[in-house]
């Protein structure tokens, strides 16, 4: 069926500081601290604890081996290698260390640093020995276990041997132990010890090539491995006896047994002795067995006392280190009487910091008050933007392109609204946003709880640090799908359709052509109350139909954005009193743009009401309408296009004058953006040079009018004719972006598009595989085909799809939208604190 539409077809593809903190960034004050050298520890300490400062470094052409703190420091070097050590062996034991996560323990004060100190050194001397008595002991454990093994193993051998003995009765002792061997010329010695399994072909080749292969080796492998004392790894080893004839082919056998660590044990040749010998040896290591249990009872005793407080030992050190670094950041001054340093406050927070400092002394029972004073400076300030946890993952999408400069208007507080919206026009499916919600409230209502599991996975750190970012996305994706009236790419009938059609079934269904004519007379057609009219979905011209409306909706909504971001301009200019740019630079942006772009805009609306298939006025019918893309193109080049029979070129008669006027009103606009600044720069020079007595005042106007605060210094060395160069380079961006910007945004469009035709291609090749199947054994198949068709979705279409959305939708706000009045020059402010030194380390 084929439906046509009452659209035609023939187109081608502020500043006021109390609005929030996020209008803007802080106002910063440079302020000088004079604190007492006994209480600059806790007050520094009292500071971290707030995280409201950044301190500056007045010793950088100090080494950092010769500042004053680098002995404290130092001295928490060895106290966190202490921990270190003490936590490894606390990890060895696989003993749990509990977390700390909210409630973190505050830097220790002088005297707890002392104790503190003597604690971490008890305590890696108390395990130290327990270390190393276990491994004497599990040394001693397992030579034990290992002659045990020589004298249990080489049974068989020697059995052998006494079985050699009563066949020829006259070699009877030629077997002797290897205290005998040296005294009985001609007889056989032997050499029992144990060796690493991996050892033993390179160990037979060597007693091979220095004997000649007059050593007979004899060697059984042991079944279950050795425990390493020092190591604690596991390692199979094996017993051998290498039986041999001569004192010097035995000093021979040693010195090859010593190279490839082969442990040497005494062996008894007798049955009888060896029998007796096995005994003590296991009467031994049962005693030792119990010795050793004892010892790693008492070691897992004290290292259970010490895993409570580690966590705990580790945030202070780490405190205490923190402080003594920022201490090395203070000068001293001249009579060593007094810490100076300096440091970035918000204006907002010296009232906290003032108290901090009052804290810091009285903790110590200073009589000298610290001192907090601001000073002037012509240095740019750091960027803060106060945020919380909804708003700190759309502040970093901005801090990602740029670090705004000081005071800069700032695009988190709307793209807040923005970015989810236009993600939506790109993602727009009822049913794939509502999958994305779930997972965003998910993450949002259990946020506590898996913020505090500190996952080292990289991807899903991203996704929970913008869990508010995605449930935005997945509620604006459901708003658009919704208007599109699209659910995993089908259409909702909530409403009924308002097409009534009257043809019977059997003329619809042999007719794959059908037209409906909405301007026909026994067709009744009414407005669908909200979004798309379902029977779309069953159309086969409704690609060309959602071409046109999206395309066009891109376009609108592109155009919006970027008007907004050049009026977004006025802002910064007016706040930095640049007031002279709103003349020579807004106002031929603005009305450039809204001449040619949004007069586009208005174009597409005239178009949408002037053109309707209910008139018998035949220049207003469907097929009359004319493409706005070709008259813009017209426009532009001055041109006429013939139109259709019994149609109109224009939509109202003086278009043609009205074109023509906006034409060049936009063109006078262009010398207007490239000359405009450069010759008041010129003249104002001209003008101070004249009137040297008015020399401050006119340089002063100069600087605040043509740049912000955070660049007025040197103005004055820049060239007449760089500023005209880089200003003909900015007029030359301007006017191809918006050309280039209004055509990227038809992205908005062609994601949209290739979204729902993805979901539909999904939905025919996959899922109406089980659902066109009418036998029972269609419900089994139904199951499987519904699990592939979930995995592709979500796969596919929700994460790919999802994540192309996104990205398309940061290049928008990052070049089309942030480039008309966002320069992102400026450097954060990274505050001292504890809080954010903890988080750092733990990632």
């Amino acid at each position: 069926m084929r439906i046509t539409s009452g659209e035609g077809t023939g187109e081608g593809n502020f500043s006021s500081t109390n609005m929030g903190a996020m209008f803007r960034s802080e106002e910063m004050a440079l302020c000088q601290m004079f604190i007492q050298p006994e209480a600059a520890y806790t007050s520094v300490s009292e500071l971290g604890e707030t995280g409201a400062v950044q301190f500056r470094d007045l010793n950088a052409e100090v080494n950092a081996f010769q500042r004053k703190f680098v002995g404290e420091v130092r001295r928490c070097d060895e106290m966190e290698r202490k921990l270190r050590y003490i936590e490894t062996e606390v990890k060895k034991d696989k003993v749990k260390i509990p977390e700390i996560y909210n409630d973190y323990p505050r830097a220790p004060n002088p005297r707890e640093i002392i104790d503190l100190e003597a604690h971490l050194e008890k305590t890696e001397s108390e395990i130290l020995e327990l270390s190393q008595n276990a491994i004497n002991l599990k040394s001693n454990y397992l030579e034990l276990t290992e002659l045990k093994h020589v004298l249990e193993r080489t049974q068989n051998f020697f059995f052998e041997q006494e079985g050699a003995v009563n066949m020829e009765a006259t070699r009877s002792n030629l077997i002797v132990d290897d205290a005998n061997a040296a005294q009985n010329r001609g007889r056989l010695g032997f050499i029992a010890g144990v060796i690493q399994r991996d050892k033993v072909p390179g160990f037979e080749r060597m007693l091979w090539r220095i004997s000649r292969g007059n050593v007979f080796l004899r060697q059984v492998e042991l079944e279950n491995p050795l425990e390493d004392p020092a190591t604690a790894n596991q390692i199979y080893k094996t017993v051998f006896v290498a039986f041999f004839q001569g004192e010097q082919l035995k000093n021979r056998i040693k010195k090859v047994c010593t190279g490839y660590h082969a442990s040497l044990y005494p062996c008894p040749s007798a049955a009888d002795e060896r029998e007796e010998m096995v005994k003590g040896v296991r009467t031994r290591l049962e005693d030792l067995n119990m010795v050793l249990n004892q010892t790693q009872d008492h070691r897992s005793r004290v290292l259970l006392t010490v895993a409570k407080e580690l966590s705990r030992w580790r945030i202070m050190v780490k405190k205490m280190k923190a402080i003594y670094h920022t201490l090395n950041l203070f000068n001293m001054d001249v009579t060593k009487k007094c810490l100076i340093g300096e440091c970035w406050v918000p204006v907002l927070d010296l009232p906290i910091v003032q108290k901090a400092l009052s804290d810091g002394s009285a903790a110590v029972g200073s009589t000298i008050p610290s001192f907090l004073n601001v000073i002037e400076t012509s240095e740019a300030p750091p960027t803060f933007n106060r945020t919380n946890k909804f708003t700190r993952g759309f502040q970093n999408l901005i801090d990602a392109y740029g670090i705004a400069s000081y005071r800069e208007a700032n695009p988190a507080l709307y793209t807040i609204i923005t970015f989810p919206f236009l993600f939506g026009i790109m993602f727009g499916d009822l049913g794939h946003g509502a999958i994305m919600t779930l997972f965003g409230f998910w993450m949002v209502s259990n946020e506590k709880k898996l913020g505090a599991k500190k996952s080292n996975n990289e991807i899903w750190n991203i996704f929970f640090g913008g869990r508010y970012i995605i449930f935005l996305m997945g509620l604006f994706s459901m708003y658009t799908g919704f208007v599109y009236n699209d659910v995993f790419s089908k259409s909702m009938n909530l409403f009924g359709s308002a097409w009534n059609i009257n043809y019977n079934t059997s003329t619809i269904m042999t007719n794959k052509e059908l037209t409906l004519n909405p301007g026909s007379d026994d067709l009744n057609v009414d407005v669908y109350p909200v979004g798309l009219d379902p029977v779309w979905q069953l159309a086969s011209n409704k690609i060309i139909f959602l071409n046109s409306y999206k395309m066009k909706l891109s376009i609108i909504f592109g155009v919006t954005h970027m008007i907004f971001g050049v009026c977004m301009s006025v802002v910064n200019f007016n706040f930095f009193k640049r007031r002279i740019s709103i003349v020579l630079e807004f106002l031929p942006q603005i009305i450039f743009l809204v001449l040619l772009f949004a007069y586009m805009v208005f174009m597409m609306f005239m178009k949408w009401i002037q053109y309707t298939a209910k008139t018998d006025f035949q220049p207003h019918t469907p097929g009359c309408a004319p493409s706005v893309l070709i008259m813009f193109i017209n426009m532009m080049l001055f041109k006429d296009s013939e139109p259709l029979h019994g149609c109109d070129e224009f939509m109202f008669s003086f278009q043609r004058s009205l074109q023509r006027t906006f034409v060049f009103i936009a063109l006078i606009c262009v010398p207007w953006m490239l000359l405009g600044k450069p010759l008041y720069i010129m003249f104002s020079r001209k003008e101070q040079h004249v009137s040297p007595h008015h020399n401050g005042n006119i340089s002063q106007q100069v600087d605040t009018t043509e740049v912000p605060k955070s660049e007025a210094h040197g103005l004055e060395e820049e060239p007449i004719s760089e500023i005209f160069i880089h200003q003909a380079i900015h007029t030359i961006e301007y006017v191809l972006s918006t050309v280039s910007h209004t055509a990227s945004y038809l992205r908005l469009w062609a994601l949209s598009l290739a979204h729902a035709q993805l979901s539909e291609v999904l939905w025919n090749m996959v899922l109406s595989l089980g659902l066109h199947q009418t036998s029972y054994n269609g419900s089994i198949m139904l199951y499987f085909v519904f699990g592939a068709w979930a995995c592709f979705t979500l796969a596919i279409l929700v994460m790919m799809e999802g994540l192309s959305a996104f990205l398309h939708t940061l290049r928008l706000h990052w070049v089309e939208f942030m480039s008309k009045f966002y320069e992102g020059l400026g450097y954060v402010f990274q505050p001292f604190s504890f809080q954010h030194i903890l988080e750092t380390e733990e990632e």
